[in-house]
């Protein structure tokens, strides 16, 4: 499934994974969320209610560009910089372009949804 995302006045695009993680996410679509630096390396933002991980793997590492999500806190995370395995991450998707963007330094609103096209 493809989902937009509406970054400050930017759109990205990304493609999400067939797991139960990346569906439930789907079900929350449409989002509004404040996306904070994390680490130097990602963005993250909390969602409104924990997403399943029912047959996910218990950890991941992430690449520049994954959609992941971090099942011990409950948060999205788009990492815009690889980083080494961690037990609770789960991979959701992956953005088809804009890493840039996420770079930039400070919050960042966005609008996830899903794509339509």
């Amino acid at each position: 499934m493809k989902i937009r995302l509406d970054v400050e006045g930017m759109r990205l695009t990304a493609t999400l994974d067939e797991g139960a993680a990346a569906r439930d996410f789907a079900s929350l679509l449409p989002l509004i969320l404040t996306l904070e630096d994390y680490a130097s390396t990602e963005k993250i933002a909390y969602l409104p209610r924990k997403l399943t991980t029912t047959g996910e793997p218990s950890g991941t590492a992430a690449s520049a560009g994954d959609v992941m999500y971090y099942a011990p806190w409950g948060n999205l995370a788009l990492f815009y910089r690889s980083a080494g395995e961690a037990k609770g991450l789960v991979k959701l998707g992956t953005l088809d372009a804009g890493l840039d963007l996420l770079r930039r330094p400070g919050k960042l609103s966005v609008e996830i949804d899903k794509s339509g096209d």
